[in-house]
């Protein structure tokens, strides 16, 4: 007797994000083996990240032959006025459009590593060997800290920076890994006299040694993090008698870089993946959970081959954490709305974008920093050019592990994607030799409200929406199936609402 054809629907795939982790046998299908140039979007949809757009215009006479823009910044003081900084090519830049060289005289730059923080209507700069560098608009150029008008004392040449409770906090030097120094108040570049001082917390480490790498500071706390550890000193609006508040052990900070306030937390990345503050004095050392939790070797693996500077931004906006791996071209994109059952949050790649860096405006505005210049995320294109999107299920079983799935026809619904050239993928049993249906997306206009069609292929929401439903029929067998959807993405949204499998269940194996 004929078995009934059954249909089999995965709603919102990919929803979970990646899970390169676990086993794939019988995970649950929200979860992804490849999501590339995907975000989660705020209806739980996997979809296409947007692309950037070119802002810098004389990116080529000014960088060379140069990999690019490296570090950027904005500065903004108390009365409103905004200035871009950005660093490449060993030199200092003002300005987004035209990048104006603000390199001090006389002053050699071999690197590109800086950081920036703003401060009393001053930006301050570090690098690691470097005598640090102020910009201000009274001034109207960079100098050297040792030559503004209100320096004291020699101003330490350290790689990290943190502006907090009304002073300046540099350290991570060449020589000195244990040791963290703060300005006079209210003077970023007083480092002699006043309330001027410094830390040694070489005894402080739980583990014996360490050396810091990132200073933050969180709901009236100091944290200094080190590669292996991290130490809390409470009372740090007077720093000469501040107190250790907290150690954690076997969890620190390998990326200056990476460190990320999102408001009720601090993410960074750790030799262990990519980690929250507040779950880790929880937990205390190794916690189970962390952010990262469904990618851990994955980041790992990326994090023991990368030659560059390991590079984050957080946008409340687009409510994602965003961890850059320059030398490797690869992104990662951990949707920050809400974790998982777990803990972890769901993680997405970003490919072909290749930034070396990010920069988050007050206004909201995401800049990348690229080999042409500053550009802007925003739109859905690579600067004039398509970029693709790929999801992939991990292996499915329906919930019939012992049954053969012959597979008669999908239909997907695509929300936005309109005129978009897609790529139907299917595979059994753990097979990465897929076959392949090309079919592409019909061209639709936004309807107006109540001039949507019914009981047609392409319907349109009355609320705008496009919604594309597009049919492609199937052969083959096997006891698990994978689906994967390849689109190029070209100047429009593509989300993917659900996949229907018109199925047919055979016989025990």
């Amino acid at each position: 007797m004929a078995q009934q054809l059954q249909n089999i629907t995965i709603a919102a795939p990919g929803f979970f994000g990646l899970n390169t982790q676990d086993s794939p046998v019988g995970l649950n299908p929200s979860f992804a083996s490849i999501a590339d140039n995907c975000v989660i979007d705020q209806y739980g949809r996997v979809g296409a990240r947007q692309g950037y757009t070119e802002v810098t215009t004389n990116g080529a006479s000014v960088l060379g032959s140069s990999v690019g823009i490296e570090m950027i910044h904005q500065y903004r003081d108390s009365d409103g006025n905004e200035v871009v900084l950005s660093a490449g090519n060993n030199k200092i830049f003002s300005g987004t459009t035209t990048l104006v060289d603000e390199t001090p005289a006389a002053y050699t730059i071999t690197a590109n590593n800086w950081k920036a923080v703003n401060f009393n209507d001053h930006t301050y700069m570090v690098q690691r060997g470097y005598e640090p560098l102020i910009y201000s608009d009274h001034a109207g150029a960079v100098e050297p800290m040792s030559t503004h008008t209100h320096a004291t004392g020699t101003p330490p040449e350290g790689n990290e920076i943190l502006a907090a409770y009304g002073r300046i906090w540099i350290a991570d030097f060449e020589t000195d890994k244990s040791t963290i120094y703060w300005s006079d108040l209210l003077n970023g570049s007083g480092w002699s006299g006043g309330s001027t001082g410094s830390l040694d917390v070489t005894k402080h480490w739980p583990n014996g040694y360490d050396e810091i790498t990132a200073l933050a500071a969180h709901n009236g706390l100091l944290v200094i993090f080190g590669k292996n550890s991290i130490l809390v000193y409470e009372g740090a609006t007077s720093p000469s008698t501040m107190v250790l508040a907290d150690t954690i052990a076997n969890i620190g900070c390998v990326a200056r870089d990476t460190v990320q306030n999102i408001g009720t937390d601090l993410v960074f990345l750790s030799a262990t993946g990519v980690r929250s503050l507040a779950r880790t004095i929880q937990e205390k050392s190794a916690p189970i959970r962390d952010i990262s939790r469904n990618v851990r070797n994955d980041i790992n693996a990326l994090l023991s081959l990368e030659s560059g500077n390991i590079n984050s931004v957080y946008s409340p906006e687009n409510a994602f954490y965003l961890l850059n791996f320059p030398s490797k071209n690869i992104v990662y994109c951990f949707d920050m709305r809400s974790p998982l059952e777990d803990g972890s949050y769901r993680a997405t790649t970003w490919s072909q974008i290749n930034p070396l860096c990010f920069h988050r405006l007050e206004d909201g505005t995401i800049y990348l920093g690229h080999s042409t210049g500053i550009t802007q995320y925003g739109g859905y294109n690579d600067n004039g050019d398509t970029y693709d999107l790929s999801y992939f299920s991990n292996p499915l079983d329906f919930g019939n592990a012992a049954n053969l799935k012959f597979l008669k026809k999908f239909t997907l619904t695509i929300i936005g994607g309109q005129s978009t050239q897609a790529v139907l993928n299917w595979g059994y049993d753990y097979s990465a030799a897929y076959e392949k249906e090309t079919f592409t997306l019909a061209a639709q206009k936004v309807a107006e409200y109540g001039s949507a069609e019914y009981n047609t292929d392409d319907a349109v929401y009355s609320t705008g929406i496009i919604l594309n439903t597009s049919g492609v029929n199937t052969t083959g067998n096997g006891s698990v199936v994978t689906v994967g959807v390849e689109a190029t993405i070209n100047d429009g949204p593509f989300s993917i609402q659900k996949i229907d499998i018109l199925a047919l269940l055979g016989r025990l194996i």
